[in-house]
């Protein structure tokens, strides 16, 4: 069946995800995420007849995958391959021959880049990370490149030398669906609850800790002078992703050796947890810090339960508390705001929260225009 992508009509959308298993979780990483809140997003626009999730490994399609799929149908290529006019390159990469075939019917494809993939590439080759060996494909037959907006200053011109193709930043989509199904069981739906007045602030940590764009050592440095200028006021600090270094990198225990929150045992470094039941159960406080990461899923999921989160993404400083930079003292000048204050507005913060955040959501009409505008463009365009 020939693709209507040239023809004026309602485009059938796939978008691709790389399935492992039958049941993957959809929080052990945002990408599989992204491509549900993008269809979610394509699916308002006025030029989209359909959207689907498009698995490109030999993983099975069954009722066990984490989504609703009457919401958001998903199908292998091999099903799919046939009924689409255009395909979004996301969260799995189809071949060359998938590619040609894709081609040979006239359908147009997009690479949708949220990685920080320039990192990837550098700590893999400088520390022995492998990722593709000998077996990396890039595709150069891409009709457009499409980056979130994070990743633009830092992965760019990685993408439009590799790929031979010019590249542009694309709206950030993110909904809330997914992190209120996971709360709706928690108490007040996981939101920020104070506790008693003059009760000491759990704070915690939630970074990573597996490449250097989110790493704790900073956010725990605001802790510190957090604690340094009032130690009864902090009850925890509660680092997550941390277990592994803080019990097998020397340098990690000994630089947390020189703090007064860790020689005080006011600090517990902690494995991986579910952000949404660590935030209700451990959390009043979470402090952040990124390097060329200005925008994230995290960011918004824990501003959306009203949280205060003391962060430095300067893609978004209208949320939460923001300090600029590596600037630590006002990072912990923010906290200890947050920390004297939140309680008595709280109401007002969170509702704050999710008008700022609803730029992003998927019904977002400036969001869906901009979509409806790259869709039109990338069909007129030439086929490569």
């Amino acid at each position: 069946m020939a693709s209507n992508a040239a023809a004026g009509a309602r485009l059938r959308i796939g978008i691709t995800i790389g399935l492992h298993h039958a049941a993957e979780t959809l929080w052990n990483n945002g990408i599989k995420q992204n491509a549900v809140f993008l269809a979610e997003a394509l699916r308002h626009c006025t030029n989209v007849a359909s959207v689907m999730l498009v698995n490109t490994t030999a993983v099975p399609i069954t009722p066990a995958l984490p989504w609703d799929q009457a919401r958001w149908p998903t199908r292998s290529f091999a099903d799919a391959k046939d009924e689409l006019d255009v395909l979004i390159e996301l969260g799995g990469q189809i071949d060359a021959a998938q590619t040609e075939h894709l081609k040979q019917r006239g359908a147009r494809l997009a690479s949708y880049c949220c990685g920080f993939e320039y990192v990837h590439a550098m700590e893999s080759v400088l520390f022995g990370r492998p990722l593709w060996g000998q077996n990396l494909f890039v595709n150069q037959r891409y009709d457009d490149i499409w980056m979130v907006p994070q990743v633009d200053r830092i992965s760019r011109s990685y993408f439009e030398v590799l790929r031979r193709q010019q590249a542009r930043a694309v709206p950030f989509v993110w909904s809330p669906v997914f992190l209120e199904q996971r709360a709706a069981a928690l108490p007040e739906g996981g939101r920020w609850r104070a506790r008693p007045a003059g009760t000491p602030w759990r704070l915690s940590v939630m970074e990573p800790n597996i490449n250097v764009v989110k790493f704790c050592l900073y956010p725990i440095l605001i802790a510190e002078e957090a604690f340094r200028a009032d130690p009864a006021a902090v009850e925890l600090l509660q680092v997550t992703n941390a277990q592994r270094i803080a019990t097998e990198s020397m340098e990690f225990i000994t630089l947390m050796n020189q703090l007064d929150i860790v020689r005080q045992h006011k600090a517990v470094f902690l494995d991986r947890h579910d952000t949404p039941t660590f935030l209700s159960t451990n959390t009043d406080a979470v402090i952040s810090h990124q390097w060329e990461n200005p925008l994230n899923y995290f960011y918004l999921e824990a501003c959306w339960q009203g949280y205060p989160l003391v962060h430095n993404a300067h893609l978004v400083p209208e949320l939460g508390y923001y300090y600029a930079g590596n600037d630590v003292q006002a990072g912990a000048r923010r906290l200890r705001e947050a920390m004297a204050g939140h309680a008595a507005d709280a109401a007002g913060y969170l509702q704050r929260q999710r008008e700022r955040i609803g730029r992003f959501l998927p019904d977002s009409p400036g969001l869906v225009a901009q979509y409806t505008a790259l869709l039109d463009e990338l069909v007129r365009r030439p086929a490569r």
